[in-house]
């Protein structure tokens, strides 16, 4: 695909094997996400970085990963590839805790908490999550994003791919669009607010991971958990497990505990993972799956409504 017109491209070879599909898929915003496709050629994104639109197309070459850029972003796409991929985050140091964790543990050995560095972005999509179910919110960006998103340069229009709107753009969007679109005010004012500061939101890809958490819950409506989903697909952060997310303490503690707890049951188990919080909720989840779902399916916050 790099062969098409008006691709930049470069090759990257991680330190250590990765493996793409987990390191890539929180990035998928459900079925039918306007900004993401997964085919047989690889990976395809469409983003809007600080330089513009880009559309990203990542191909897994035996040792090396080749990344093929269209668009204004491209440029400052291909930068950020090998964060993408992991190179922020060191595993060297996890040791398992736990007989499940000890199982796991191999078959996520290849996994790496990715660092896109689109902070405002990602905070865009987390905010929209906040205090409703998955499919709710996955429904609200994916029109969003369509109505007023920009189509994504290269061969990514062809495949139906669509870069959000940028930070400005966001900010313009009036109100009744927004409640056509699923999203209470609330979190449309919350979303409006933070773009208007979006240059400082991005700079905390070049802080320290405390102090970029720091400058993202001193903005109203962002709290422990926004920041988290934030700091796990933009940050590169192993240390940011998903307090106040309505389903991962009951998955984690009914894993380890063999009993549904709450967050500060959570806490108290992951807390000999400190530092790699985050990587020990993955690989927990991924190992022991999600708790059975009984009953009707309803409308359900997905995340503590304390806690943004």
């Amino acid at each position: 695909m790099s062969t098409q017109p008006g691709a930049r491209t470069r090759r990257h070879r991680p330190e250590s094997p990765v493996d793409l599909d987990p390191v890539l898929a929180p990035f998928v915003r459900g079925s039918g996400d306007p900004t993401s496709r997964v085919a047989r050629d690889g990976w395809w994104f469409a983003w809007t970085t600080p330089q513009g639109p880009v559309t990203l197309h990542l191909d897994d070459e035996g040792s090396d990963v080749r990344a093929s850029a269209w668009g204004a972003g491209a440029d400052w796409m291909l930068e950020r590839v090998p964060d993408l991929l992991g190179a922020r985050d060191d595993p060297s140091g996890f040791t398992p805790h736990h007989d499940l964790v000890a199982r796991g543990w191999p078959r996520m050995a290849r996994w790496r908490v990715p660092a896109n560095g689109l902070v405002a972005q990602m905070l865009v999509c987390s905010v929209l999550e906040q205090k409703v179910t998955g499919r709710e919110a996955f429904s609200s960006q994916r029109q969003l994003v369509r109505r007023f998103g920009t189509p994504a340069p290269g061969p990514g229009e062809e495949r139906g791919l669509v870069c959000p709107p940028s930070p400005a753009h966001w900010t313009q969007i009036p109100s009744w669009a927004w409640l056509r679109a699923g999203v209470d005010g609330a979190r449309s004012r919350v979303i409006v607010t933070t773009m208007r500061v979006a240059g400082r939101l991005d700079e905390c890809a070049d802080l320290s991971l405390e102090q970029a958490h720091l400058r993202m819950r001193s903005l109203p409506g962002i709290g422990v958990w926004t920041a988290a989903e934030v700091a796990q697909r933009a940050l590169g952060d192993p240390d940011s497990p998903s307090f106040g997310d309505y389903h991962v303490a009951k998955d984690v503690t009914l894993a380890l505990d063999g009993e549904v707890g709450d967050d500060a049951r959570m806490a108290e188990l992951l807390e000999p993972y400190a530092g790699q919080r985050y990587r020990a909720q993955r690989i927990i989840v991924a190992t022991a799956g999600h708790r059975p779902r009984r009953g009707p399916r309803r409308s359900l916050p997905t995340h503590l409504p304390t806690r943004f």
